[in-house]
C-alpha cells in the first residue's frame, strides 16, 4: 500500500533555505514539526494497513516498540478503536523485546506498558498478543527464541515493524556489535541504554543487565518499517544512522538496505541532519540573518579562527560562495557578524537604565522590572541561572521565583529516610504533620513495584522545598518572593506523569496575573529525561497565550534558558550574562544547597557529573567560545534566547 508519509501537504517543516537535495541521506525519511503530528500520521497508517487486510479478510501482523517515542502511536489508535470503530479483532502483535528477568506484572516490564498503552483499550485477542517472556529460565532461553522465530514465520511474517532507537543505534535492544544475520536472543544491555533506562528504574543499579529482543535480520525481514525519533537527544544518532556507512556499531544503520522504511522525526531529532545542520553543504540558501549567524559561526570553529580574520578563501572554500557573493566581502560579512554577537552580551540582565538600549538585548525601561523565573524542578533556577538571578536581584529588580513542580520524585528513598528519622526524633517536641514512624515504616518495607504513599510524597516534596529556601536566601531573595505551584500533572507518585490539564494552565496564569511581569524566565531546555521541563514549559506558553490580550501582557517579555542538559548554540543566544569568577562560586554554592540532589543523580540522562559540574563547565565553554570569536574574554557566560509567544 502507499505510505502517507509521500503525501507532501501532511509534512509542515521548511528548512531554513528552500531546497530538497538529500544526497547526504541514505534513508527515506520526514520531519514534522512536533511528535504528536507526526504520531498521527504513523497511527492512520497503521490503522489504513488493519482496514485494508480486514477488507481481504485477512490478518494483520504488526510488530511493535515499547519506551516513549510510540506512546503517541498508541494513544491515537486506542481514540481510534473508541470514536471511529476501529477493530483490532484481525491484528496479531509481536513485540520487540522485554528485559530480562523481568515478571510480566511488574510495572517496569514491557508486558505492563503495552497493556497499559494499547492492549487494555481495543478488542485485540488475548491470545493474538506476544511479548518476549521474561520469566523463562536461562535454560530455556535458547529454545524460547526460536519458537518466538518460527510463530512470526507461521503466521505470515511482519507486515509492518514499528521502531523506536536508542543513543546507542539499538533497535530492539540490538546493541552495538549485533550482526546483520541476528535472531530473537537474549542480549546484555549496553551501559549508555541503562543510564536512558535509570529513570523508568529509579536508578542505572535497578535496570536489568539483559533483555530478550527479535534480531536485525527479523526486523529486516518486514514488509515495511517507520523509525520514529523525538528530541536532540537522539539527533547525533540519526545522523549517524541516516548519513553515515553501515556498520554493526549502529545496529539501525542496517535499515539502510531496507526497501521501504521510513524515518519519522520531528525537528529536534533532524536537526544534525546536513542539510538542516549546514545546509550551505547542499545547496544554495536563502540568507536569513538567522541562516547566516549560524554559518558564519560554524566557518570560525571550523577554521578556527576569530570572526574578523576571516577571508573571502574561507567562505569560497566551505559551501558559502553565494553568500559571499550576496553580501560583497569577507569583511563586510566579518564586521556585520561581530556587531550581532557582541551586542548579545550584557551583565544587566534587567536592562541598563538611563541608557540607549537600541543594540541591548533588554529594555531600559522600566528601570525597574517585576520578574518571574519559573523553574520546573525545585533547583533548574540556580543550576541553569543562578548567576543572572544574582544580578537581577542586586541590580533592584522585583525578582519572584516560581517552582512549578514539587520534585518529589528526585528524592531517593534512603535520602527520605534520613529526614524521616530526624523528624521522628523531634517529634515528641510539638505537633508533626507527617506521621514519621508511619514513614519509616513504609520506607523500610517498600517492594519493588510500591508507589511512595502520600506522606513519603509530601515529605519528599518539603526536603526540596527546604533546600530551594536555602539556596534562594543564599542568593539573596526574600522568601515572601518564592512561589511553590505543586502543579497536579507531576504529583502521580510515578516517574510517568499525567497529561498537561487546563487546571496546570490555569496555576500557571494565576501566578503570571497576580505579577504582571515585565520579564518572564522559562526553561527551554527540552532534553530533561523524563519529560517535565517540556510539560512546564508548555503550560507557560498556553497561559501567556491565554492572558496576552491583558494590557500589562505587552511589555512582557519572555526569555527561555538551559544549562540543565544542553546549552544554547551561539548563533541562538540573544542575551549573553557574563559571570565574574565570584558569581561562578556564588552559583555553585546555592547549587550545592540542593543536597539531596548532589551525591545521586536519579535522572542523569546522558550526563553523569553532578549539576554544579555540568552548569560551570557549561558557563566556562559558553564564554570560551565567545572569547574564541574575537570577542571579550570572561569567565562564565549564561545564555539566553529571547521567544515571541
Amino acid at each position: 500500500m502507499k505510505s502517507n508519509f509521500n503525501n507532501k501537504p501532511e509534512i509542515s517543516y521548511e528548512s531554513p533555505g528552500k531546497f530538497e537535495d538529500t544526497r547526504f541521506e541514505k534513508i527515506h525519511n520526514v520531519i514534522f514539526k512536533n511528535a504528536a503530528q507526526a504520531s498521527m500520521i504513523v497511527a492512520k497508517e497503521i490503522a489504513d494497513l488493519i482496514k485494508s487486510k480486514q477488507q481481504k479478510k485477512e490478518n494483520c501482523i504488526l510488530g511493535l516498540a515499547t519506551g516513549s517515542s510510540p506512546i503517541m502511536v498508541y494513544e491515537e489508535l486506542v481514540r481510534m478503536h473508541k470514536e471511529e470503530g476501529l477493530s483490532f479483532r484481525n491484528v496479531i502483535t509481536f513485540n520487540l523485546d522485554e528485559y530480562y528477568p523481568m515478571r510480566i506484572d511488574n510495572n517496569k516490564s514491557y508486558h505492563y506498558f503495552m497493556h497499559q498503552h494499547l492492549f487494555d483499550h481495543i478488542d485485540i485477542k488475548l491470545e493474538n498478543i506476544n511479548i518476549p517472556d521474561g520469566t523463562v529460565s536461562i535454560e530455556e532461553i535458547k529454545q524460547y527464541c526460536i519458537d518466538y522465530e518460527i510463530k512470526i514465520k507461521n503466521s505470515g511474517g511482519l507486515d509492518f515493524q514499528l521502531l523506536g532507537i536508542g543513543r546507542t543505534g539499538h533497535v530492539g535492544f540490538n546493541e552495538p556489535g549485533s550482526h546483520i544475520n541476528s535472531g530473537t536472543r537474549i542480549i546484555t544491555l549496553d551501559h549508555i541504554t541503562r543510564v536512558d533506562a535509570s529513570s523508568d528504574f529509579n536508578g542505572t543499579d535497578n535496570v536489568p543487565k539483559r533483555a530478550i529482543t527479535m534480531g536485525v535480520s527479523t526486523i529486516l525481514q518486514s514488509k515495511r518499517i517507520v523509525l520514529m525519533a523525538w528530541g536532540q537527544n537522539k539527533a547525533d544518532i540519526i545522523k549517524r544512522t541516516i548519513q553515515e556507512d553501515i556498520s554493526a556499531e549502529v545496529p539501525a544503520s542496517f535499515l539502510q538496505n531496507h526497501p521501504n522504511t521510513t524515518f519519522v522525526l520531528d525537528q529536534s531529532a533532524a536537526s544534525e541532519l546536513t542539510r538542516f545542520k549546514t545546509p550551505w553543504l547542499v545547496g544554495d540558501c536563502i540568507w536569513t540573518q538567522e541562516l547566516k549567524s549560524k554559518a558564519i559561526v560554524w566557518l570560525c570553529q571550523k577554521t578556527d579562527q576569530a570572526i574578523l580574520k576571516l577571508t573571502d578563501r574561507d567562505y569560497n572554500n566551505n559551501g558559502m560562495s553565494d553568500l559571499l557573493a550576496q553580501e560583497g566581502s569577507a569583511y563586510d560579512l566579518n564586521i556585520n557578524m561581530f556587531n550581532v554577537l557582541q551586542r548579545t552580551i550584557t551583565g544587566w540582565p534587567g536592562g541598563k537604565p538611563n541608557t540607549d538600549d537600541t543594540y541591548r538585548p533588554e529594555r531600559a525601561s522600566p528601570s525597574q522590572k517585576r520578574v518571574i523565573l519559573f523553574s520546573p524542578h525545585p533547583d533548574d533556577d540556580v543550576i541553569s541561572m543562578g548567576g543572572t538571578f544574582s544580578k537581577l536581584i542586586k541590580q533592584g529588580h522585583d525578582v519572584h521565583v516560581v517552582y512549578q513542580t514539587s520534585g518529589n520524585i528526585a528524592v531517593t528513598d534512603d535520602e527520605a529516610l534520613k529526614f524521616a528519622e530526624v523528624g521522628n526524633d523531634f517529634v515528641g517536641m510539638g505537633t508533626a504533620e507527617i506521621n514519621f514512624a508511619s514513614v519509616i515504616e513504609f520506607l523500610n518495607n517498600k517492594t519493588e513495584n510500591q508507589v511512595d504513599s502520600i506522606e513519603v510524597r509530601k515529605l519528599k516534596g518539603l526536603i526540596r522545598r527546604r533546600e530551594s529556601f536555602g539556596a534562594t536566601r543564599y542568593i539573596g531573595l526574600q522568601d515572601k518572593n518564592i512561589h511553590f505551584l505543586d502543579m497536579p500533572f507531576y504529583e502521580t507518585g510515578h516517574i510517568k506523569k499525567k497529561p498537561i490539564s487546563d487546571e496546570d494552565i490555569t496555576i500557571v496564569a494565576a501566578i503570571i496575573a497576580k505579577i504582571k511581569p515585565h520579564q518572564v524566565f522559562a526553561a527551554g531546555d527540552l532534553a530533561d529525561p523524563h519529560g517535565t521541563h517540556e510539560v512546564c514549559l508548555n503550560a507557560i506558553f498556553a497561559a501567556m497565550k491565554q492572558l496576552k490580550p491583558q494590557s500589562y501582557m505587552h511589555d512582557c517579555w519572555l526569555w527561555l534558558y538551559r544549562g540543565a542538559w544542553h546549552e544554547w548554540e551561539l548563533h541562538e543566544i540573544d542575551m549573553a550574562v557574563p559571570l565574574s569568577p565570584d558569581e561562578v562560586l556564588l552559583k555553585r554554592h546555592a547549587i550545592l544547597y540542593h543536597q539531596s540532589q548532589k551525591d545521586m543523580v536519579m535522572y542523569q540522562g546522558d550526563d553523569s557529573r553532578e549539576f554544579w559540574v555540568r552548569a560551570e563547565d557549561r558557563n566556562k565553554h559558553t564564554a570560551t567560545l565567545y572569547d574564541n570569536l574575537g570577542l571579550p574574554e570572561y569567565e562564565a557566560i549564561e545564555a539566553f534566547k529571547r521567544f515571541d509567544y
